[in-house]
């Protein structure tokens, strides 16, 4: 059950506990993610998740200052899964924003009103007039085509949205995706973006076939779909019943639309299948009502839909809007309710996580709920237990949105057995035996027996290799559990010194696939500055706050030279680390500590023994930019456009946005009524420039 639904509600919590849940949710979330955009696994139901997101989002909006750096609003998806080469999208793929309810909905185009400041932007955004493109959500994978001169190039997955897998040869299979463009209207280069999908009776006539072959029956459309397309051997994937809808594009080389609708209508012009159900509307009440119509007509669509999406229809808007961490300003997708069954829970079982974490997981009795089985849930914590009295033996209620494993919503009391007791949460770790505290204030109880503790180490060492880090192909959680145990590995250097031999002789092995393993891990020995900062595991520190980290350092050894150095939280270190846009001085405090630590130290001199740590090279912002790599701070009030709208647009040309001025600032933009910050500026001999010099100098003027 997800912490949204905790008898306190977030305008109760106070800045103790809401720091504490904060910090709960980031690893949950984080957990879920990967087991839903790297395993096509969840675990949970999309109600559950995004409950999780939503509280999370309500607890930062009520205590901004407290924002995470690791937090889920910083971030999309999950690394892409090994066996496929990696592609470096040219626009990064983002996920969406969710509304639950019509006030969701509304709350989100006023949000977009708010954005603008001229008089006649706010016109053109009026929530009862403004122009949308609403199209029902499609419950696939989402997938990117490449076309050069008309011709498809490349397919690739969305991945974490910056690097996906690429699925060329598996998409060329099928009919509706076009491998050449039809007529001549299109950009010499464009990358079509869509959703590839599974129908309803393509998925029962698969699942027939395999149950007659004796193999695993896919749970649900979208699990086939996924599996179907990240087939290694594309003639398998020409067998399955996939289908294509085009719903928007990433890079083009010109403008071909003027509106979303318009795009749409050119795609259909170029070959591409798009929904035909996808409608403009004019105004929030008749979106609200496009959504009632989906609702209804859900369940007689050859197709599995969750929702509908909302896009502003205005192109020039939409571009203007921009991107906030992990979604674009100008989109949003209104879910459907949730659905609900009841099951046993026949036992709770507690897993231990990297950073010590005890995670109560309900063992249900397989259910279908919607042609989903579910057989786990997660508990997230002992308070959630008690809340609901959950026991071993009860009938619960589960409920699930979409086609994963939903959430435990309640007991059906009047059916628990008797002699049934409360679950007494342990207060040792189930796997070392270390005491588990918890700290007050915090909803997680943790694991005292750090790296003596079987579970953590190999937890630490199973992100190390992870997909998200260095991404070691053949060396899975099972591989990583076997070898720590038996003493193969026992720190991450150590991977990198295995005993190849040793492992030939393993059972399940031999010489081959240990000639496999040699050859993954020693093409990991050069890593990316990201990817290695996020390997590391520092608390707080997930994808997000890696590559601010990265892109702020740019290498490896300036990096910890200014760690170290941050040690003085008087310093020019500290305070530089703190004014990073995105990361907090609760982030830092995480960050900084890591170099604190001697035996960190040690573990970062024996991995470069090993290891060559690339310098950042970071996504592309357009080549004529002059703010790429340049810090620039705003103060004051603008007057052609919202502080927001200014950020949004320093970023896209490749600027960092901080907070406060340093001697680090290239620029500080000074509006009407500025403070303290340009005073600070001049004695530091900081370039200042105005509203009008720094339009003029975004614009190219």
């Amino acid at each position: 059950m997800s912490r949204a639904a905790k008898a306190a509600p977030v305008d109760e919590l106070d800045e103790k506990a809401a720091k504490a849940e904060l910090k709960h949710l980031a690893e949950v979330i984080s957990h879920h993610d990967r087991l839903y955009y790297e395993k096509d696994a969840p675990e949970i139901s999309d109600a559950d998740y995004d409950a999780l997101r939503l509280r999370n989002e309500a607890i930062e909006k009520r205590f901004p200052h407290l924002v995470r750096a690791d937090s889920p609003s910083r971030r999309v998806g999950a690394a892409p899964a090994t066996g496929f080469a990696k592609v470096t999208h040219a626009k990064p793929m983002l996920s969406l924003d969710n509304a639950f309810d019509d006030e969701d909905v509304r709350a989100f185009f006023q949000s977009v009103r708010n954005f603008f400041r001229r008089k006649e932007d706010l016109e053109r955004v009026d929530p009862a007039t403004i122009d949308v493109a609403a199209e029902p959500k499609i419950d696939g994978l989402s997938c990117s085509l490449r076309y050069e001169r008309g011709a498809l190039v490349l397919g690739a997955t969305r991945g974490d949205g910056v690097t996906g897998e690429d699925i060329t040869a598996n998409v060329k299979t099928l009919d509706t995706v076009p491998h050449r463009l039809k007529g001549r209207a299109w950009p010499d280069h464009i990358e079509i973006r869509g959703e590839v999908y599974m129908e309803h009776a393509g998925f029962f006539a698969l699942n027939a076939e395999r149950e007659r072959a004796g193999e695993p029956v896919f749970a649900n459309p979208r699990n086939a779909a996924a599996g179907s397309l990240r087939q290694l051997d594309s003639a398998v994937t020409a067998t399955r019943p996939l289908k294509f809808f085009a719903y928007a594009w990433g890079e083009a080389s010109r403008s071909f639309a003027a509106t979303h609708f318009e795009a749409l209508d050119q795609f259909r012009h170029w070959g591409f299948s798009v929904n035909k159900l996808s409608r403009l509307c004019r105004g929030v009440e008749a979106v609200l009502e496009f959504h009632r119509e989906m609702a209804a007509r859900r369940a007689e669509l050859p197709y599995d839909i969750d929702g509908v999406v909302y896009k502003v229809n205005d192109l020039d808007l939409q571009e203007r809007l921009g991107f906030a961490a992990r979604a674009p300003r100008w989109a949003i997708a209104h879910k459907f309710p949730a659905q609900q069954a009841q099951t046993l829970l026949k036992e709770i079982i507690v897993q231990v996580g990297r950073q010590g974490s005890l995670t109560p997981v309900a063992v249900l009795e397989p259910i279908t709920v919607g042609g989903v089985v579910v057989q786990r849930a997660t508990l997230h914590n002992e308070d959630e237990i008690a809340r609901k009295d959950i026991r071993q033996g009860d009938t619960v209620i589960i409920q699930r949105a979409g086609d994963v494993i939903p959430q435990v919503v309640g007991v059906v009391k009047e059916r628990r057995p008797r002699g049934s007791k409360p679950y007494v949460f342990p207060h040792k770790c189930p796997i070392c035996g270390s005491l588990a505290v918890r700290e007050p204030g915090e909803a997680v109880r943790r694991c005292t027996g750090g790296l003596i503790c079987a579970a953590q180490a190999v937890e630490r060492l199973r992100h190390f290799v992870s997909r998200d880090a260095l991404d070691i192909e053949g060396l899975g959680e099972k591989h990583i559990a076997e070898f720590w145990e038996d003493k193969l590995i026992k720190t991450p250097a150590g991977i990198f010194r295995l005993d190849y031999a040793a492992i030939a002789e393993r059972e399940g092995w031999g010489e081959q696939s240990a000639a496999k393993l040699r050859e993954a891990i020693e093409a990991r020995r050069t890593i990316a500055l990201e990817r290695f900062i996020y390997a590391l595991g520092i608390p707080q520190v997930g994808q997000q706050t890696a590559k601010l980290l990265a892109r702020h350092y740019r290498s490896f050894r300036r990096w910890r030279q200014a760690m170290r150095e941050a040690q003085d939280r008087e310093g020019e270190a500290w305070r530089e680390l703190n004014d990073i846009h995105g990361i907090g001085e609760d982030t830092a405090t995480d960050i900084a500590g890591f170099f604190a630590e001697k035996h960190n130290l040690a573990l970062l001199d024996d991995l470069l023994e090993e290891v060559t740590v690339t310098d950042y090279e970071g996504a592309r912002a357009p080549a004529h930019s002059p703010l790429v790599g340049k810090t620039i701070v705003f103060t004051g009030t603008l007057t052609s456009m919202s502080r927001s709208e200014a950020k949004a647009r320093a970023e896209a040309l490749g600027a960092n946005v901080s907070a406060s001025v340093s001697g680090k600032t290239d620029y500080l933009v000074v509006g009407a009524d500025a403070g303290s910050k340009a005073e600070k500026a001049k004695a530091l001999g900081v370039k200042t420039m105005s509203e009008e010099e720094w339009l003029a100098l975004v614009q190219g003027d």
